[in-house]
């Protein structure tokens, strides 16, 4: 028994040694600065984090090593101005997702579009949201929960589990930094507070998809359709590609046609265009003439109302131009029945973070990939949208080629 116990121990000693020196001499972040405690352990930044100091701990590392240091085996902590402007914004993320797309499209010939800008958007959102990035672009590949939920909606099972990871990041980093579901954890975790454990864990889920899948659909669906219209590929390839490469969101706003591409792709295929349901109030209302008494449920969905002929000529017809003026057509009219987000009070709180997401990642595929088509596999029979509560293409994948 004590000889099975030292051997034991003997292999788990060797095995620790062999992380220890891959941490050391092997890990893809060795070449960049940093004291031997932090390249071989994170119980240094763990004990900062405890104790209060984690903003002191890390400047100090800056002093000493400069503006990038490795303050963990897995973690680098960046000062330098243009870095931290890169990093921070959506911008980078799109820059990333925008790579990694193309690296596919060269290894492989083709890329599936629908998978990266899935990283992109739950990423984004998970940084914004939690303050830590999910690291899906980084890694090419989904965590294996993602993996086991199904295509088209998120299992209550996964939404807990990662709605769980999700807080649980929030809580380690609302210590240095501040960030969306920051409000929500200080409220549960006051005496007094009304939100249980279990509400926090779900309404985290739920964020996560509400930032994540409507925006990675939207933006597959607007590849897809721009991709069909090669004139209009071009056109707006033009448009993005003459924007000065220091491009911001705010000078994304003023480009007409990508604005419009937009609209049209939220018109025709917004992610979540079904049925919003209200109660009617007490003593009831008129609705189409007709009396609806107190209590009983009455919804609209999007998607008939944006099929609306008298608002949307040749309505199933994905046309940009409708929304440009000058055509004859009366666009401010047309956008009073737009309605991707909801609307009134029950409208989405993360629309104008959606617009920016859908601008920058539109922009910078169009810029980076000129010239890309379709493959023969995205068809309108793969992306014909299936419906539970958002839409997805029935083929659960849009993949491009080569031009």
């Amino acid at each position: 028994m004590e000889r099975q116990a030292a051997l034991c121990a003997a292999i788990g000693v060797a095995i620790w040694v062999l992380q220890l020196a891959y941490k050391l001499l092997r890990s893809p972040l060795r070449h960049i600065p940093g004291p031997l405690y932090t390249r071989a352990s994170r119980l240094p930044l763990k004990i900062s984090i405890i104790t209060g100091k984690r903003i002191y701990f890390i400047h100090d590392l800056h002093q000493r090593y400069g503006p990038v240091v490795r303050i963990a085996p897995d973690e680098v902590s960046i000062s330098s101005l243009p870095e931290f402007k890169e990093i921070h914004l959506a911008k980078g993320k799109v820059h990333l997702a925008v790579s990694q797309i193309q690296g596919q499209l060269l290894a492989t010939g083709r890329s599936d579009v629908l998978k990266w800008w899935t990283f992109f958007a739950t990423d984004v959102s998970g940084h914004l949201m939690f303050g830590e990035s999910f690291g899906m672009l980084q890694l090419g590949r989904s965590y294996p929960l993602w993996d086991l939920q199904d295509d088209i909606f998120r299992s209550s099972d996964y939404l807990s589990e990662y709605g769980g990871r999700a807080v649980s990041n929030s809580r380690t980093n609302s210590m240095s930094t501040r960030n969306i579901f920051t409000g929500m954890l200080t409220e549960s975790e006051k005496k007094s507070g009304t939100l249980t454990e279990e509400d926090v864990v779900t309404e985290a889920g739920n964020l996560i998809v509400a930032g994540s899948d409507t925006t990675a659909i939207t933006l597959t669906y607007l590849v897809w359709a721009v991709l069909s219209q090669p004139a209009l590929q071009q056109d707006l390839e033009d448009e993005v590609g003459r924007v000065d490469p220091s491009y911001n969101e705010a000078v994304l706003e003023e480009l007409p046609l990508l604005n419009a591409v937009i609209i049209e792709t939220l018109r025709l295929y917004g992610a979540a265009p079904g049925s919003l349901p209200r109660s009617v109030p007490h003593r009831g209302g008129i609705f189409g003439g007709h009396h609806v008494p107190e209590g009983v449920t009455v919804s609209t969905q999007s998607y008939t109302i944006h099929l609306d002929e008298t608002l949307y000529p040749d309505p199933e017809t994905f046309d940009a131009i409708r929304w440009l003026s000058g055509n004859g057509r009366d666009p401010d009219a047309a956008k009073q029945g737009l309605s991707p987000f909801g609307h009134g009070s029950r409208g989405c709180l993360g629309i104008h973070l959606a617009w920016m997401k859908l601008r920058l990642a539109a922009a910078g595929f169009f810029r980076e990939c000129r010239g890309v088509r379709l493959a023969p596999s995205a068809t309108w029979e793969s992306m014909k949208p299936e419906n539970y509560f958002l839409i997805s293409p029935s083929g659960h994948r849009c993949e491009i080629m080569q031009g």
